[in-house]
């Protein structure tokens, strides 16, 4: 007898190619990355309408998976502000923040990368748009020459925690007001 002829071998012939494909769709759906979107004159920060080449220090973005376009900030403090938040519940695929090891601090363009895989400094001299920033590095060893010139303390994505992201720009510890 034919084994191909069995119905349940057949059957189970069929079951095991619907699989394959199902799992292969899955994968490639999973597997497709989103890239960071440039930054240009026009660009505005989600929280403030404020425009982000006109500031200095690092910028960041978020990609929701509700919205097409992701949301700027002029900021990686006010991302942290965002993300680490209880409250937040939109389910976000994807975090950039500039390598500021490459981009120039005071015109910051290009330079995008993976904010969960990033290094940040927070506690340096250097301040960002809104005063107070958390620089952002591709590289530790970069985070690292940045925190011996100018301060702060080394900190992997994870370290990141609500009371370092505050968004007031120093101004409740400001003693000289």
């Amino acid at each position: 007898m034919n084994p191909l002829r069995s119905p349940l071998l057949r059957n189970l012939l069929v079951i095991c190619f619907a699989t394959t494909l199902l799992a292969a769709c899955g994968k490639s759906e999973q597997t497709t990355a989103l890239v960071p979107v440039e930054i240009d004159r026009s660009t505005s920060c989600s929280l403030d309408g404020m425009l982000l080449a006109d500031y200095p220090g690092p910028k960041a973005q978020i990609h929701y998976a509700d919205r097409p376009e992701p949301e700027f900030f002029c900021d990686t403090v006010e991302m942290f502000s965002i993300y680490l938040k209880p409250e937040q519940v939109r389910p976000v695929r994807a975090l950039f923040v500039q390598d500021m090891g490459k981009a120039d601090w005071n015109e910051p363009k290009n330079n995008w990368i993976d904010a969960k895989n990033a290094w940040y400094v927070h506690g340096s001299s250097r301040p960002g748009s809104m005063g107070p920033t958390i620089a952002s590095f591709a590289f530790e060893g970069d985070a690292q020459k940045f925190a011996a010139e100018y301060g702060g303390k080394v900190l992997a994505f994870a370290d990141v925690t609500p009371d370092l992201a505050v968004t007031d720009g120093g101004v409740l510890h400001d003693q000289s007001m």
